[in-house]
């Protein structure tokens, strides 16, 4: 069960250190240094490489990091319970180019935000009780506490919750896919129109001993390119021209 302290809204963050490894070498890095004259969103989370931390909490922060930085946002630090060494892995193994993971491996900074708790029963010791702040200049403007509930809840902390306090009418990042395979002619027009057109795609190629069958389940499709806007199924290169015609 959570121990965690109430809110620390209106308060400074801790002053602490961080030691961190930086291209071989190792660095301090002070809350001084990420906070001072900064707007910073702040996620923490009880380990890296955990489940709900890596599979959900971390890459949709890293996905929603340009709508952030649109309305205001300066930077976006994790920060966990665990040594730089294995956020630095961690880092490597997950979609986090736009979020600065920190290493609170003393626990000192989870500490004096009054979320350290004991998780002795998973094995884990002292871990951060999963949350999130925006914090302006070193103060914390808003938190958002997991409730106090057995386990590890993921209710409140998340990036469409805090994104939301921020703007609730904030835009966020288009969701593209497109289903290709090499030497695709019409896939290579798709992907130039989608790039005309802004899109930030994710391109999934398919060998061609599994690609009817993909673009069937998936598409009700033969083909490709296919193509995948927000959810909306939108076909293959000349259904993308008629579609971008009609969205115009």
């Amino acid at each position: 069960m959570s121990t965690q302290t109430p809110s620390r809204e209106g308060q400074r963050v801790p002053e602490v250190s961080f030691r961190v490894r930086e291209n071989n070498e190792w660095k301090t890095v002070t809350t001084r240094d990420l906070f001072a004259g900064k707007t910073v969103v702040v996620f923490s989370l009880p380990g890296a490489f955990t489940p709900t931390c890596s599979s959900t909490h971390l890459p949709r922060y890293n996905e929603l990091a340009p709508a952030f930085r649109a309305n205001g946002v300066d930077s976006i630090l994790c920060v966990s319970v665990n040594d730089t060494f294995v956020m630095n892995e961690w880092a490597k193994d997950q979609e986090s180019d736009n979020v600065t993971l920190v290493p609170d491996g003393n626990g000192e900074f989870t500490e004096g935000m009054g979320q350290l708790v004991d998780k002795h029963d998973l094995g884990f010791g002292k871990r951060s009780w999963r949350y999130s702040m925006l914090v302006k200049d070193g103060v914390v403007e808003k938190m958002f506490i997991e409730p106090n509930k057995p386990g590890d809840p993921f209710e409140v902390s998340d990036a469409d919750t805090m994104l939301a306090y921020i703007n609730p009418t904030a835009r966020k990042p288009d969701q593209v896919a497109i289903f290709t395979r090499e030497g695709c002619q019409f896939c290579a027009k798709a992907k130039a129109r989608l790039t005309e057109l802004g899109y930030d795609y994710v391109e999934v190629p398919l060998p061609h001993t599994i690609r009817s069958r993909v673009v069937g389940a998936v598409a009700d499709a033969r083909t490709v390119p296919q193509i995948f806007i927000n959810g909306q199924h939108i076909g293959g290169h000349e259904e993308l021209e008629a579609w971008s015609r009609q969205a115009a």
